[in-house]
């Protein structure tokens, strides 16, 4: 095992595109971080520097303690699973989990006692025969993870390896993995455009856009304090809704402003709490945008002035005990709450949405937007 350290690396292509903008990481001993970004984020690319895969044109890159920028990728000591699994159709199981070990010499008895214990960890003890025809896509994935367990590296690199696989067969993978670490602990960089699992798998989770680090830090602290506008988006199912609004001042309290009217004439307006007036201050009489994730709408019985809107809903998901509901105002058609599930619920109807104004977040205007509170 080994930590992973990245200090102001850069990735810079022949047609000019900057696909990695400086970014500093410090990847601890047996910690499994978790990249996770749209496509073209940067983490893929950063991901295969670490391997070697990719030449790096700025900072340094180290495993353990050594600078291995200039170091080949065999020589490295880590493993990469790759999305496509990539293995020998004409091999058995076995003959894949060993042969990287056989082409490193070692010995016979060493790669049988290696792929036997790899193979007990995977589940894979009644599979060492058959070739990966005769393999489901999860058995396919545990072998490809087993080729890289055998080789004992210093870090394992796992490039969206399930991907390739159906919804329910990659949770069960997805907890298999977890448990595989809690195990070996070794340390791990996991790339994936799935938030979910991202914040299942991760000890720590690195948010990146336009190849750059915008957020690192433990799933649930980035869940609940995202630093700007993006990763709040990003970050969390059903996504966060965005309103976008005035400060005004009501006295000694705050108002928040959406901007249009119910069908009955009421401005939609929101009290902001008075333990949250102070970070707002200075953005009195200015545009901002109210974050609120749709768990924090709740379904009101009758209005509350300045705490509840009453919205048309237009689209009804049901979920089993609880249903996503998409609302809107005139200005913004898109409002999604998720509450429990009720006879009733359908399109054209008028519910009454409670926000929960303790927890919304403000930020400031555009799409990587600061929080402001």
């Amino acid at each position: 095992m080994a930590k992973v350290v990245l200090k102001d690396v850069r990735k810079v292509y022949d047609n000019g595109y900057e696909a990695v903008k400086n970014i500093s990481l410090d990847i601890a001993d047996g910690e499994f971080i978790v990249l996770v970004g749209p496509s073209g984020c940067g983490k893929s690319t950063t991901l295969r520097m670490v391997a070697g895969l990719e030449g790096v044109d700025g900072g340094t890159i180290s495993i353990g303690d050594r600078i291995v920028n200039d170091v080949h990728p065999k020589d490295r000591d880590i493993a990469m699973v790759f999305q496509n699994y990539a293995l020998y159709p004409h091999m058995t199981v076995f003959k894949n989990m060993a042969f990287a070990l056989e082409l490193r010499k070692v010995p016979k008895a060493e790669i049988q006692k290696r792929v036997s214990e790899a193979a007990k960890i995977l589940e894979l003890e009644q599979l060492l025969d058959r070739k990966p025809a005769q393999l489901s896509g999860g058995q396919r994935q545990r072998v490809a993870v087993g080729r890289a367990i055998v080789r004992e590296p210093k870090a394992f690199l796992f490039d969206e390896p399930l991907s390739n696989l159906d919804a329910k067969l990659r949770v069960t993978t997805r907890a298999e993995l977890k448990a595989l670490h809690q195990r070996l602990k070794t340390t791990t960089i996991y790339v994936t455009h799935d938030q979910e699992e991202a914040m299942t798998l991760g000890d720590r989770i690195v948010v990146m856009s336009r190849g750059i680090i915008q957020q690192a830090g433990p799933s649930l602290e980035v869940y609940r304090h995202p630093v700007n506008r993006f990763v709040a988006s990003f970050i969390g199912t059903p996504p966060m809704n965005f309103l976008e609004g005035t400060l005004r001042k009501a006295g000694d309290a705050f108002v928040f402003v959406e901007g249009s009217n119910d069908a009955e004439g009421r401005a939609y307006e929101l009290s902001v709490p008075q333990a949250r007036t102070g970070a707002l201050l200075s953005h009195v009489g200015k545009s901002v945008v109210m974050g609120v994730r749709p768990q924090m709408l709740t379904e009101a019985q009758e209005p509350m002035a300045g705490r509840t809107w009453k919205v048309p809903i237009r689209v009804v998901e049901p979920l089993g005990e609880s249903v996503d509901v998409m609302c809107g105002t005139p200005k913004h058609e898109r409002l999604v709450a998720r509450i429990p599930a009720r006879d009733g619920l359908t399109p054209r109807l008028s519910i009454h949405l409670h926000f929960d104004m303790e927890r919304v977040h403000f930020f400031e205007i555009g799409e990587f937007g600061t929080r402001i509170c």
